[in-house]
C-alpha cells in the first residue's frame, strides 16, 4: 500500500501564521465556478433540506454499506441532543467523507450539508450531493493557491454558510470540521472559525424568527485503525454547547434576517471557538503520537485485566486510555488555544507501555491479544470455528454473484484508495464512494448477467430441484418474462446478503490470522513483550 509521503506532499505555501496549507489533491484544485455557483439551493419546509426521496436512497445506502464496512458501531450520548432546535455538530477530522457519514447516520435528524466544493462538481458523486442540496465550501487553501479570485470564494461562502445557517436555524443538524481538513495526527489541528461563524449566524436567523437557538455539539469519532476494512468505530456525542442570546448583537440579526450573509463579532467568534476546544479537544486522542496512544490503550487493557474489569468493546478501550491520559496530563494540555501537539508523556509506566505496544503493534497485534494473565498471548476461541465453517460455505455457494457483483468494487475500492494522492485518511473514503456508486452502476449489470445464466442453464436447474423457475407464475410468455423480471429484481438483495456474508467471512479470515500471527510470533519478541508487561503489572499493583 503506498501512499505520498508528507514531505512530497507540502508545496510550501504558508497562512497568515505561517504554518503549511493543507495539501490539495489534484480535485480539489480544480474548481469549476459555474456549476459552483448554480448549486441547488436547499428547501426547508419539508423533512428533508433536499429531496426527500433521493435522500432516503442515499441514508438507506449509506447504512447498508456502513453496517459491511464496520465490524462494530457504537454511538452514545444522542439523547443529549435537543429535540426542539437544529445542532451543528463538531469533530475532529481524520477519516475524510466517513467522519461525516458516521455523525450523520447516528443523528436523530436530517442535515443540511456543507462541503468541500469538488465534491458538489464531481462526475457521479456530484449528481448526488445536488439532489441533496450539498452546498460548496471554498477554504483558505484553494484561496491562497490561486484557485479562485478573493471576490469569487467571499461570494460562494457568503451563500453557503447563510444557507447553512439558515438550515441549522429551522431545526435540522450539520456537521463541519474546525480544523477545516482531514489530517493523519494524534492530536487536534488549529481551529478556523468557520463553524462558530455559521451557528452565530444560524442563532441570528433564529432569534429573528423567534425559533430556539441551536447549539454546538462536540463529537468524538474514534476508529480502531481507520484505513482499514472491517475497523471498529465509536461515535460519541457530547454535552451541547447552547448559544447564548447576550453573544448575538441586534445588528447581526438585522442583517442576516434579509438573507445575506454577515459576519458575526469576532469576540463571539473567538469566545466560542475557545469553548468547544475546551470540550472537544479531550473528546480526541490528544496525545503526542499514536505510538504514545497505543501505549496508552495498552496500559487500559493490562490494569483492567489487573481489576478484573477487562475492556470488552472499542469503546471502553477508549475510555480505559483516557483514563490514564488525563492522569498523567492532568488536563493541562488540553485546554490551550495556540497548542497544537501536545508535548511527550513523561512518565516511566507509559514508557514501558508503549514498548509493549510496539511489540504488538509490529506484529500485527493489540491489548485484545494477551491472556487474562498477561503471561502469554490468548489462544483462539474454538466455539466460534463451526459458524466459520457455516459461513465460509455459504459464501461458497454465493461465490459467483460475489465475483460478478462484488468483487468489481472491492478491486476499484482497493485501487482507488491505494492511489490516492489525499493521503491515508481519504483511503477508507475511496472505498466507500466504489461501494456505494459500485452498487448503484454494477449491480444491474451483474443482475443482468446472474439471470442470463440462469436462464442458460435452465434445464440443468429443473434436473436438480425438479422446478422451472422461469414459469413460476405461469408458461405464457408474459408470465415468463415476468418471472426473469422478478429474479432480477431478487439479485439486488441476494448480492447485498453476499456482501454482508462477505464480511463475516473477513472477520473470520482476520481472527484466523491473529492467530496465526501469534503462533509465529518470535521468541525474542515475546521474551521482551512479557518483559515490559511484568514490570507495568508490578508498578500498578504498588500502592499510590
Amino acid at each position: 500500500m503506498k501512499h505520498p509521503d508528507p514531505e512530497a506532499m507540502n508545496d510550501g505555501v504558508l497562512d497568515h501564521r505561517g504554518e503549511v496549507l493543507p495539501y490539495l489533491s489534484k480535485s480539489a484544485k480544480n474548481m469549476k465556478m459555474d456549476k459552483l455557483l448554480t448549486t441547488p439551493m436547499p428547501n426547508y419546509t419539508g423533512k428533508t433540506p433536499g429531496s426527500y426521496f433521493w435522500t432516503k436512497v442515499v441514508y438507506w445506502i449509506c447504512n447498508r454499506i456502513s453496517r459491511v464496512q464496520y465490524r462494530s458501531i457504537e454511538a452514545t450520548g444522542m439523547e443529549r441532543i435537543p429535540d426542539d432546535r437544529g445542532s451543528l455538530c463538531c469533530a475532529w477530522h481524520t477519516n475524510g467523507i466517513l467522519d461525516a457519514l458516521q455523525i450523520t447516520l447516528n443523528h436523530p435528524e436530517y442535515f443540511v450539508f456543507g462541503a468541500r466544493h469538488d465534491l458538489v462538481t464531481r462526475p457521479i458523486m456530484g449528481w448526488w450531493t445536488r439532489k441533496m442540496a450539498v452546498q460548496p465550501v471554498v477554504r483558505k487553501a484553494e484561496l491562497l493557491r490561486g484557485g479562485c479570485s478573493e471576490e469569487e470564494a467571499t461570494l460562494l461562502n457568503g451563500r453557503s454558510l447563510i444557507t447553512l445557517a439558515s438550515g441549522i436555524s429551522h431545526g435540522y443538524g450539520c456537521v463541519l470540521f474546525p480544523e477545516g481538513t482531514s489530517h493523519n495526527n494524534a492530536y487536534m489541528l488549529r481551529f478556523r472559525t468557520g463553524p462558530m461563524r455559521t451557528v452565530l449566524a444560524a442563532s441570528a436567523l433564529a432569534m429573528s424568527t423567534d425559533r430556539a437557538l441551536p447549539v454546538l455539539i462536540p463529537i468524538g469519532l474514534h476508529f480502531r485503525t481507520r484505513e482499514y476494512f472491517r475497523t471498529d468505530v465509536w461515535v460519541e456525542f457530547g454535552d451541547p454547547i447552547q448559544v447564548q442570546e447576550n453573544d448575538i448583537p441586534q445588528s447581526l440579526i438585522d442583517s442576516v434576517s434579509t438573507g445575506s450573509w454577515s459576519e458575526p463579532p469576532a469576540e463571539s467568534v473567538y469566545k466560542l471557538r475557545d469553548k468547544l476546544r475546551e470540550e472537544l479537544v479531550p473528546l480526541s486522542p490528544n496525545t503526542h503520537n499514536w505510538e504514545e496512544y497505543r501505549g496508552l490503550l495498552l496500559l487500559g487493557h493490562i490494569n483492567g485485566r489487573l481489576n478484573n474489569n477487562q475492556p470488552r468493546t472499542w469503546r471502553e478501550e477508549v475510555e480505559a486510555a483516557r483514563k490514564f491520559r488525563d492522569q498523567f496530563t492532568k488536563g493541562s494540555e488540553i485546554v490551550d488555544v495556540d497548542d497544537l501537539q501536545p508535548p511527550k508523556i513523561s512518565n516511566s509506566l507509559l514508557t514501558k507501555s508503549e514498548l509493549g505496544a510496539e511489540i504488538l503493534h509490529r506484529n500485527g497485534l493489540d491489548g485484545r491479544d494477551l491472556s487474562h494473565g498477561m503471561n502469554k498471548l490468548s489462544a483462539p476461541r474454538v466455539s466460534k470455528a463451526p459458524l466459520a465453517v457455516i459461513r465460509l460455505l455459504l459464501f461458497t455457494c454465493l461465490l459467483p454473484v460475489f465475483t460478478l457483483a462484488l468483487l468489481p468494487q472491492v478491486i476499484l475500492g482497493r485501487v482507488l484508495g491505494d492511489s490516492t494522492d489525499e493521503g491515508i485518511d481519504a483511503r477508507t473514503s475511496y472505498q466507500f464512494l466504489a461501494a456505494m456508486f459500485g452498487s448503484i452502476t454494477i449491480w444491474p449489470i451483474s443482475s443482468t448477467i446472474l439471470v442470463g445464466l440462469l436462464y442458460w442453464q435452465n434445464d440443468l436447474i429443473l434436473d436438480l430441484v425438479g422446478k422451472d423457475w422461469t414459469q413460476s407464475f405461469g408458461n405464457s410468455s408474459l408470465e415468463i418474462g415476468f418471472a426473469i423480471f422478478m429474479m432480477w429484481l431478487l439479485m439486488f438483495p441476494i448480492s447485498l446478503l453476499t456482501g454482508r456474508l462477505f464480511s463475516l467471512v473477513w472477520d473470520d479470515y482476520v481472527d484466523a490470522r491473529g492467530f496465526y500471527r501469534k503462533l509465529t510470533m518470535s521468541s525474542v519478541d515475546k521474551e521482551e513483550l512479557f518483559k515490559h508487561l511484568a514490570e507495568i503489572k508490578h508498578d500498578l499493583s504498588m500502592p499510590d
